[in-house]
């Protein structure tokens, strides 16, 4: 992305489709007060740019019965060759692991974990988390409620005109 800018009506265009990306073109037009032709030129071209990188549909965990959400930090054995690359691979296989962060503090790792209910969590941890190589240390932390889960990027935090980074 090279001199790419983002102007208010960019900006707009992004809080609506982030609220509802299955709105039309007409309606997300009239929302943001723009001819239906100009917020679909302005659409694809953020498109292009991948500043929208994709679109999603949000599932209801419940409804599908997965009803346990922990955070799980992880401690590693460094001393070992390629450790961060070898557990990376492992945490991509594992469809339980919806979120995986290297951090800093007393783990190597956060990972956000998806369970049906604890028989599942504690089947994942026994016999695919603890047996990872290089694992030597777990600590969870079972999320008892949800009290702000907005995966979207805030559009309030882009500063306008943002000048978007150059490769």
């Amino acid at each position: 992305m090279t001199g790419f800018t983002l102007d208010a009506t960019d900006c707009r265009i992004l809080a609506v489709l982030q609220e509802d990306g299955r709105i039309s073109n007409l309606d997300l037009a009239e929302r943001i007060s723009l001819s239906p032709s100009a917020c679909l030129r302005r659409m694809r071209l953020l498109e292009e740019e991948g500043v929208i990188a994709s679109y999603r549909a949000c599932l209801d965990r419940e409804r599908l019965g997965i009803e346990l959400e922990a955070f799980v930090h992880v401690s590693m054995r460094n001393d070992q060759e390629n450790w961060h690359e070898t557990f990376a691979a492992a945490v991509r296989e594992w469809p339980e692991v919806v979120g995986a962060f290297v951090v800093t503090g007393d783990t190597h790792y956060v990972l956000r974990v998806l369970a049906h209910n604890l028989k599942h969590y504690s089947d994942f941890i026994l016999s695919k988390l603890y047996k990872a190589p290089g694992v030597i240390d777990i600590r969870s932390n079972i999320v008892l409620q949800t009290m702000k889960d907005d995966a979207g990027v805030p559009v309030a935090l882009i500063e306008q005109p943002v000048r978007a980074p150059t490769p």
